[in-house]
Order: structure tokens, then sequence, then C-alpha cells
């Protein structure tokens, strides 16, 4: 046991590493989600994927160690996708808005899972604004029926993955539990995750996997890294349905100066009253978000109706 072989072979800088098979990242990333080696190896594991990045067949073998070990959420009933909503970054500038994805998808009669947890000390996170909202996490994996939304912490789902989060605290850097996080489907049966991503270099290594993964999924880029779409933008939206890609719709050009009815206030109290107020009708729900809404709604139909075929 242990991984510094291969830590030997992907910590030799940007040019000299070499890529893990899918076989062998599932075994490194099983052992440190087993806690079975030591915080220098962790540290070590963390530093060098950060320089060299993923590969999509990396990031396949961290997703299968993840999921031979997960706490699965029980399947839908009647072959209807559970909608997976990753949150791990929060608010930094704008309000963070999945609590109100959320909610505008249950109301659409949706079952509805945000998991995440803290990775930020100074923002403004999912999970307090959902509480605000009178949504508590779960104590433990259960049925989520439809139009409803329900939270779950990390460390219920896979306490070994939450651990590999808050390394980050620790070494000021994201490792591959973050982008493994965005990507993993903690149902045990259909689920769409949505996932976003930062940086566009990441979107070849991100279609490489939800395809050869077979996954369900929504893809764009997020707002602060956050799933929800960005209020002023209308992204690109790629979707994968068992893995077979279909481009949505292009990214549409401008960025809009202010949104009716977005505050300018980020905290959690302010964040919890506007998504009141919206869900109430008392202040438009955003572009942006009508849209994402309505791509979702239509991928979880037909995901629904390939599993009834």
């Amino acid at each position: 046991m242990g991984i510094s072989h291969y830590i030997k072979d992907i910590g030799r800088g940007a040019r000299g590493a070499r890529a893990l098979g899918r076989a062998q990242a599932a075994d490194l990333f099983g052992q440190v989600l087993d806690g079975q080696v030591t915080d220098l190896e962790v540290g070590a594991f963390c530093v060098a994927m950060r320089i060299k990045g993923e590969t999509a067949e990396e990031m396949c073998g961290f997703l299968d160690a993840v999921h031979a070990r997960i706490a699965a959420i029980p399947a839908c009933a009647g072959g209807q996708p559970l909608i997976v909503l990753p949150s791990y970054n929060g608010a930094r500038r704008l309000p963070v808005l999945t609590p109100l994805l959320a909610l505008l998808l249950a109301r659409e009669g949706l079952p509805v899972l945000v998991h995440g947890m803290r990775t930020e000390a100074r923002r403004v996170i999912t999970s307090d604004v959902l509480a605000a909202l009178d949504i508590q996490a779960l104590a433990a994996p259960e049925k989520i029926a439809n139009g409803r939304v329900a939270h779950i912490h990390t460390a219920t789902l896979l306490p070994g993955l939450a651990r590999l989060l808050a390394v980050r605290e620790v070494i000021g850097l994201r490792n591959p539990g973050h982008s493994v996080a965005k990507l993993m489907n903690p149902c045990a049966g259909p689920a769409l995750v949505v996932s976003s991503y930062t940086h566009p270099e990441y979107f070849d290594m991100l279609r490489a996997t939800f395809t050869t993964l077979g996954a369900h999924a929504l893809l764009s880029r997020g707002l602060e890294g956050e799933v929800a779409a960005d209020p002023r933008r209308l992204p690109r939206y790629d979707a994968f349905i068992g893995g077979t890609h279909q481009l949505l719709q292009d990214q549409q050009p401008g960025t809009a100066d202010e949104v009716p009815g977005l505050p300018a206030e980020i905290d959690v109290a302010t964040t919890a009253a506007y998504t009141r107020r919206v869900l109430a009708g008392n202040a438009p729900v955003p572009d942006a978000l009508r849209q994402q809404v309505e791509h979702i709604v239509r991928l979880s139909r037909q995901i629904t109706a390939q599993a009834l075929s």
C-alpha cells in the first residue's frame, strides 16, 4: 500500500510528469479517501496534481473510487432523474443563486439535491442560505421526492472526500477533490449532474470525462464557481445524455449592467429574502436562471423517457 510510486510519476513537474491510467488513479484516490496514506503523501499528491493537471482518464478513475464508496441517495421513483447541484464556492461579489435555482427547479416538480461544504472561509455559502430558508441538511441519505429540495453535507456522503477538500485550508490550493465533487453522481439511480467550469481550458477534459462515463450532465460557465448561471449573462450550455454530447446553445454576447431586483448585498439574510421575493413573484426571475431551468427541465424529461423506453 501507499501512493509514493504514483507521486513519483505525477510529481515530475509540468513537463516531466506522467499521467496515470484509470485503474491506477482509482487505486490512488481510493487510498486517499480511505485514509490509508500519510498527511505528507496527501499534500504531495495535491501539489503534484495542481501542477500537472488532471486528464480525463485520471478523473474517471478518481470518480470510480468515489462512486465505489459514497453513501448513495436512493433512486427516485418512475425513472425520474435526481437533479444534482454541487455547491462548493459560494458568493464573493454577487449573491449566491444556487438556492434560488434549486427552488425554481423544485417548483417545476423535479427532485433536487444540493450537496456541498465550506471550502473558502470568507464566502457566503449555499448551505447557510438554505438554512435561512428553513431547509436543513439531511442527517443521512434518503429518497428525494418530486418537487423537493434536499441538502446534504459532503461529509455525510463521503467523509474521506470532505477531508480531502479541507486540505485546501492547509496548503491554500485546490486539489482533484474539488473537481470530483462537482462531477460526481451521488444517486443510486439516474441523475442529471449540473456542473460548471471557470477556466475554458478545462472544458475538453470535462467533456471527455462525461462522455467516457456515459453520464447525464449539463455543463456551463458558472458564477464564481457555482453552478447557477451568472444573472448578467447568457452562457454556452453543453448537455450529455448517456454520455452523448449536444450543444444546447452558444454563449450570447454582452453583459447586463444591472439585473432587476438583484440586491447589491450578498449576506445570508439579504440573499434569502431575495430568493423568497422571486419565488413569491415579487421580483422577476433573472433571464439567465429562467433559461437554465428550461434546459434542465427539458433534459430531465429526456432522461426519464430514456429510462422508461
